[in-house]
């Protein structure tokens, strides 16, 4: 790979680049026409995942856009449980919804041990087809979602504002929810051997909803998780320099703990200021973020002020990976994108020179 190409797997690794690299999380998403269209021709979220040649060209279309510094596979975060045998389903106006939900330890000794290759092997296919398309231009990313959040999904069924079962099983049957953490353990942890194996050249886990619990069930229930799935990951062959990023939206507070599981980079939301994160974290790990999706919403000036008051926050050299504080959202013009990523590709040469 070219030096520009290499980008964002060296700011992951705080190395000298010569701008900050940036890309979007949800960047292939409903903002873009395109997108929209080729969702349209699949007649459904799923059979937009499950195919192969139309999840290869929606994880392209933004790149056709937008100078970005990385692709990130086109899929969803509850591919595991949807494997598992939960039902997925997308209801329009509520989101993603289970047949079948977790409530007792039948229903988690009934969840069967995942073969990646086969239980998920659409997806495989596209991070395959995706590596092959890509050309080596920029780096391909392979998430998935962490225990925590896939757990909540399959407690509540769907989507929660409190995740009060799942909280309420916590705290009611402790070791329920460990047995359930630690089938999602192996399950995330052998689901991104699969994408690396595939083409995979970074890792990211969307710990979406890590936020949402008190100081000490996050590490219990959702940092430990993470940082076993991390050296499960590093002690497999040819993984051990493998760059992984962890977001845990919400989790501003933790960045401490966070900076010590063994993950490369942090991604942050836009609560928390960049700057005095960095100076929390050191030169521990890299730093993911963390600009407000809503900014998109205002205008291309406002865009740009805010892209540079959170280069300057963060300050000059290596280490720095520009996104979004959150997935980006379907009211956006995508010309507001452009001005978002052409802006940090101006700005930021200056806060990398030698």
């Amino acid at each position: 790979m070219t030096e520009p190409s290499q980008r964002f797997l060296r700011a992951l690794k705080r190395l000298p680049v010569d701008r900050t690299p940036v890309w979007m999380m949800r960047q292939a998403g409903r903002y873009l026409p395109e997108y929209r269209a080729q969702r349209a021709q699949a007649g459904d979220f799923m059979s937009l995942c499950k195919n192969t040649d139309f999840a290869t060209e929606v994880t392209l279309q933004p790149l056709r856009r937008y100078s970005l510094d990385a692709a990130i596979l086109f899929s969803d975060i509850l591919t595991i449980p949807d494997a598992m045998g939960l039902g997925l389903s997308f209801v329009a106006g509520e989101g993603p919804v289970f047949a079948h939900k977790i409530s007792s330890l039948a229903d988690v000794q009934a969840l069967p041990k995942l073969d990646i290759t086969v239980d998920l092997d659409y997806v495989v296919n596209a991070v395959r087809s995706i590596r092959s398309a890509l050309n080596e231009q920029v780096p391909l990313i392979g998430f998935s979602g962490s225990p925590w959040t896939l757990a909540t999904y399959m407690i509540e069924g769907g989507s929660s504002k409190d995740h009060a079962q799942s909280k309420a099983m916590i705290y009611a049957q402790p070791e329920l929810m460990q047995q359930l953490l630690a089938k999602l353990e192996e399950a995330v942890a052998d689901y991104l051997h699969q994408q690396v194996l595939a083409g995979a050249q970074a890792l990211q886990i969307f710990d979406s909803w890590g936020g949402s619990l008190s100081h000490a069930a996050y590490l219990d229930y959702s940092l430990a998780p993470m940082q076993r799935i991390i050296a499960s990951l590093r002690a497999r062959p040819g993984l051990q320099d493998l760059p992984i990023i962890v977001f845990t939206k919400g989790g501003g507070q933790w960045l401490a703990p966070m900076a010590e599981i063994g993950a490369d980079a942090l991604g942050l939301d836009w609560t928390t200021d960049l700057g005095q994160a960095r100076a929390q974290v050191g030169d521990r790990v890299a730093l993911q973020g963390n600009m407000d999706p809503a900014v998109l919403l205002g205008s291309p000036a406002a865009i740009r002020a805010e892209v540079g008051r959170i280069l300057a926050s963060y300050g000059s050299g290596p280490g720095h990976v520009f996104n979004l504080g959150h997935g980006i959202t379907p009211q956006v013009d995508p010309e507001h994108a452009r001005v978002f990523i052409d802006s940090v590709i101006e700005l930021s040469p200056a806060y990398h020179q030698a």
